[in-house]
């Protein structure tokens, strides 16, 4: 900071403009500024930290990068001392890097890149390269031709196991070429198997094959000889039947550990390798006749299994309402460590087997990537917070005190955010609902203020109490003047079993009556003014504005995102089915056309009310999205537009279920605030950035 005479003279001079001077927020070019941090991996001894940042880059920039010429999302390696210091990136590659890690002896850094010409068909694939971490050129250690998608160290480091696709015949890659490539619906499978490569020779072998695709990086055994994988029949999402398999390296030999399609992530070996670890649930629904049964909504239960005895043992207690992550042991075999949703964090949890009871080691933490010392005693991860995004930190003993070793986006300091609060309050039937509100920048108590509610996707998901950057209302939406809710309904994960099966069969219901008294709390606080509010929300998150603007006009406007306003419909289209059976039912044709079960996908979409709606809407939806078709915002916008509505539909081309392309994601940021603020605040309104 400049101090002294020419400083004392600009106050002097300009003190009414620095009077009024207001705190400035984000805007929705800072949003697309922010750098993210992940993929924390810590050095065997505990001195160094691997982790990635990913950031928008503009590989064909000349001159103004704004004029046209397309960004690319891409990461790259970091290299930090675990006591702190100056970070130092260590991969810079045209296609970026991604899934850092160490060798066992900490002597080898390897990560997966796409490196090499081409494009499209003849672009190159991701491959595992290796570097040494003292210094050195980084080399090419895998040739997979449909590139590798995860791997895992073998423990004297002396190989690697990576998943990749089964390749194609050269009669079946030639017509893929050529366009001739009719594709069978739910069929045609491309399967994904373990290989494992030699690291001083390059060498690759496939270990696993059969009608089965692996899931996961798998897990080796300690003294190197075996792996442990999960693997489904198909690739396709809503087959939810996986299981447990150990396979021999040497041999290719493969053993079937389960046979009950419950298997929940990749089984863990344990330090003296007698035992796997991993996360079970139970199926409790009768398959469909093709064998896929409806998702189970029940917390997932940590078990062991006793390679020599063949005996499973449950670890789950009555007292622990959570559903457990995947499992790591800890180096000692004492403990397993998993992280798992816990109301509106992400909880860093251990299962201690002397004491045979569950212990949270984080206090109100958003916790992620962790990755331990080879001795345990250090802990690398991140932390996400409600005034900073994911950082690395580091974690010893067993107090709770982390400590910050990034700053990745430091120039967060030169902007002023809005404060965040948890707040709870009473549903219609008593039932304790818990959310976030964010509060607009440099707020004033007593004073009333816009407000918008942001419903969240899943609905077995939540809203969590971290930073507000992303390209739905947050920070940019504070600095405008603006609060938003973030309510967490029945049917969220992180408060128990119960509350994420409360909304079953009830879509519409509870769910919306527990926002909607959210919304009273925020008004009776006299922070919201009731005359300037709207809704939004993406996925289920944009099934719960479609029920909203077909059930109030209490919202001046609203956007659906990626929304499902029309469920029968939803049910036989979706690459979920099972998902949308489980919380309805499967659709009853048997030619009775109006029943007990085709009534309840009607009453309980928003499109079956169009008539009703007055809330102008905005809809938004990507191109390609197969978790909801697009036939779902055509059907809702054709409905209230042909009866005289408000609304608008917007399409993103190339895009799936969510938006990844960077001015894609700067439009929907864009688009849904003047839209909001143009309905809500008046005709007249501009957008105040």
């Amino acid at each position: 900071m400049r101090k002294g005479l020419l400083g004392a003279t600009v106050v002097a001079l300009f003190v009414p403009c620095v009077m009024v001077a207001q705190p400035r927020g984000l805007d929705d070019t800072d949003i697309m500024r922010l750098k993210a941090v992940g993929g924390v991996a810590l050095s065997p001894d505990g001195a160094k930290v691997l982790y990635t940042i990913s950031a928008w880059e503009h590989p064909a920039a000349r001159g103004d990068t704004a004029l046209g010429d397309r960004h690319e999302r891409r990461s790259h390696v970091w290299l930090v001392p675990a006591a702190g210091g100056t970070p130092r990136q260590l991969t810079y590659g045209e296609r970026g890097e991604s899934q850092p890690s160490w060798s066992p002896d900490g002597s080898t850094i390897a990560f997966v890149t796409a490196r090499g010409a081409g494009t499209g068909d003849d672009a190159p694939r991701p491959q595992l390269w290796i570097l040494p971490a003292d210094g050195g050129e980084a080399r090419q250690l895998t040739t997979a031709r449909d590139g590798v998608s995860g791997y895992a160290w073998s423990p004297d480091g002396s190989h690697i196991a990576f998943l990749t696709t089964d390749t194609l015949t050269r009669e079946q890659e030639a017509k893929r070429r050529r366009r001739d490539d009719p594709q069978v619906y739910e069929g045609d499978f491309r399967l994904s198997h373990i290989w494992v490569v030699q690291i001083a020779s390059g060498k690759a072998t496939k270990v696993t094959s059969g009608a089965f695709t692996v899931s996961g990086a798998p897990s080796w055994s300690p003294d190197a000889k075996r792996l442990a994988f999960a693997a489904s029949p198909t690739p396709m999402i809503r087959d939810e039947r996986r299981d447990a398999y150990v396979a021999d390296v040497a041999t290719q030999t493969i053993e079937r550990i389960t046979t009950t399609n419950d298997v929940e992530g990749t089984p863990q070996f344990s330090p003296d390798g007698k035992l796997l670890a991993y996360a079970m649930l139970p199926h409790e629904f009768v398959p469909h006749k093709d064998g896929i049964m409806p998702r189970t909504l029940r917390n997932a239960k940590l078990v062991t299994y006793d390679l020599a005895t063949r005996t499973l043992t449950n670890l789950g207690r009555p007292d622990f309402d959570v559903s457990a992550g995947q499992p790591r042991w800890s180096p000692d075999g004492k403990e397993l460590w998993f992280t798992a949703s816990d109301r509106v964090y992400q909880s860093l949890y251990a299962y201690d087997f002397a004491m045979r009871n569950y212990v949270k080691r984080s206090r109100n933490a958003l916790v992620g990537g962790l990755s331990s010392s080879k001795d345990g005693r250090t802990l690398a991860l991140t932390l996400d917070a409600a005034d900073m995004p994911a950082e690395v930190y580091v974690q010893q003993g067993a107090e709770w005190a982390p400590r910050r070793i990034t700053t990745t986006n430091g120039w967060l300091a030169e902007r002023t955010l809005g404060k965040s609060e948890v707040l709870t309050w009473k549903s219609k039937d008593g039932k304790e609902v818990e959310g976030v509100l964010l509060y607009p920048v440099g707020y004033q108590p007593g004073t009333k203020v816009p407000l918008v509610v942001s419903a969240h996707g899943g609905p077995t998901g939540a809203h969590t109490n971290g930073f507000k950057g992303g390209t739905s209302p947050g920070q940019t939406y504070a600095a405008r003047g603006w609060a938003v809710l973030y309510p967490n309904p029945r049917g969220s994960t992180g408060y128990g079993e119960w509350w994420m099966h409360a909304n079953t069969n009830d879509w519409g219901g509870g769910d919306y009556r527990d926002i909607m008294t959210g919304v009273d709390a925020v008004i009776a606080r006299g922070i919201a003014d009731s005359s300037k509010m709207a809704f939004e929300g993406w996925s289920y998150g944009g099934y719960m504005t479609s029920w909203v603007v077909s059930q109030t006009g209490r919202f001046k406007s609203a956007m659906m995102g990626a929304g499902l306003p029309s469920l029968l419909s939803m049910a036989g289209t979706t690459d979920i089915p099972g998902y949308i059976n489980t919380f309805f039912g499967q659709p009853q044709y048997d030619g009775s056309i109006v029943n007990a079960n085709i009534r309840k996908y009607l009453e309980r979409s928003g499109i079956s009310y169009s008539d009703k709606v007055t809330t102008p809407l905005l809809i938004l939806h990507g191109g390609n999205d197969e978790r909801v078709p697009i036939g779902q915002p055509m059907e809702f916008y054709r409905a209230l537009k042909d009866r005289g509505k408000t609304t608008e539909l917007v399409f993103y081309p190339r895009e799936g279920h969510g938006l990844s392309e960077y001015y894609h994601q700067l439009d929907r940021m864009k688009r849904e605030y003047e839209w909001l603020a143009k309905f809500t605040l008046g005709q007249g309104t501009r957008t105040a950035m």
